[in-house]
């Protein structure tokens, strides 16, 4: 990897993926993309991890698309325009995909695509004073690749407003819009985030990966004969697991299961 993403994981299984351009405002460009989606890659084959934070240096989260990027994609034809959208969506949907439980820890501004960055995240806690925009109309742009993700977050109906006026809105707002979970004093963003680790290394890996994966396969679906047999047959299947297995032994036996052994 270059100078823009930085990859940490430490014994505990917790990945850091760190923007790190902070003398841009951690705004990306294609190269930062391709390594977050590198980043994203290592940390969801690494056996040992077991939850990723998606951090960034300096005061700022991220200023969004680096004007510089943006002025040679002005200048590309439309395939390569194309092309270099095809490898940011790429690297959205590889941070959506991600079967760990994952934490936007976002301080300062979020504008733009960072706010698609956030909104992949299972979780996001932000500084209170933290603002965030989707600028692109303010240059003639719409936020099109992060749209998808966005739109689930924060539904249609504020999407439009956002999207079209590109306001600014501050942390509370984004708490509401459901953009983030939280939102804390400064002083407290890494305290916050050290206790859901905490809690999140409680549980169990495959139970949580499979939840996640639940949450995207059941929404939006209705409740009919179909929806329920899958239902009953997944939690039939994961109570037989492994995991399973020896979280009810654990239980049973008044002892910690064995996910928790080093925590």
């Amino acid at each position: 990897m270059n100078n823009r993403v930085r990859l940490t994981t430490d014994s505990r299984g917790v990945a850091t993926v760190t923007l790190s351009r902070p003398h841009t405002h951690n705004a990306f460009d294609d190269c930062m993309v391709d390594e977050l989606t590198s980043a994203f890659e290592t940390t969801m084959t690494n056996p040992s991890a077991r939850v990723m934070i998606l951090a960034a240096e300096g005061k700022i989260f991220s200023a969004g698309a680096d004007l510089a990027w943006m002025k040679r994609m002005g200048e590309y034809s439309y395939k390569e325009n194309l092309k270099d959208a095809k490898n940011l969506a790429k690297m959205l949907k590889t941070l959506k995909e991600m079967p760990l439980p994952t934490i936007a820890r976002v301080q300062g501004a979020a504008f733009g695509g960072a706010l698609g960055l956030i909104s992949c995240c299972d979780i996001a806690i932000a500084a209170m004073k933290a603002s965030f925009a989707f600028s692109e109309v303010k240059i003639g742009l719409i936020p099109a690749t992060i749209s998808p993700y966005i739109i689930e977050a924060m539904g249609s109906c504020a999407a439009r407003y956002y999207f079209m006026t590109g306001e600014k809105f501050d942390a509370p707002q984004a708490v509401e819009l459901g953009l983030i979970n939280d939102a804390v004093e400064e002083t407290l963003l890494d305290n916050t985030i050290a206790q859901l680790i905490t809690t999140l290394l409680e549980n169990s890996p495959t139970a949580m990966h499979s939840a996640k994966q639940l949450v995207k396969d059941i929404r939006n679906r209705p409740v009919n004969d179909e929806l329920i047999k899958e239902t009953c047959e997944r939690i039939a299947d994961i109570r037989r697991s492994a995991e399973g297995q020896e979280g009810l032994s654990a239980f049973l036996e008044k002892r910690k299961p064995h996910w928790r052994q080093d925590n």
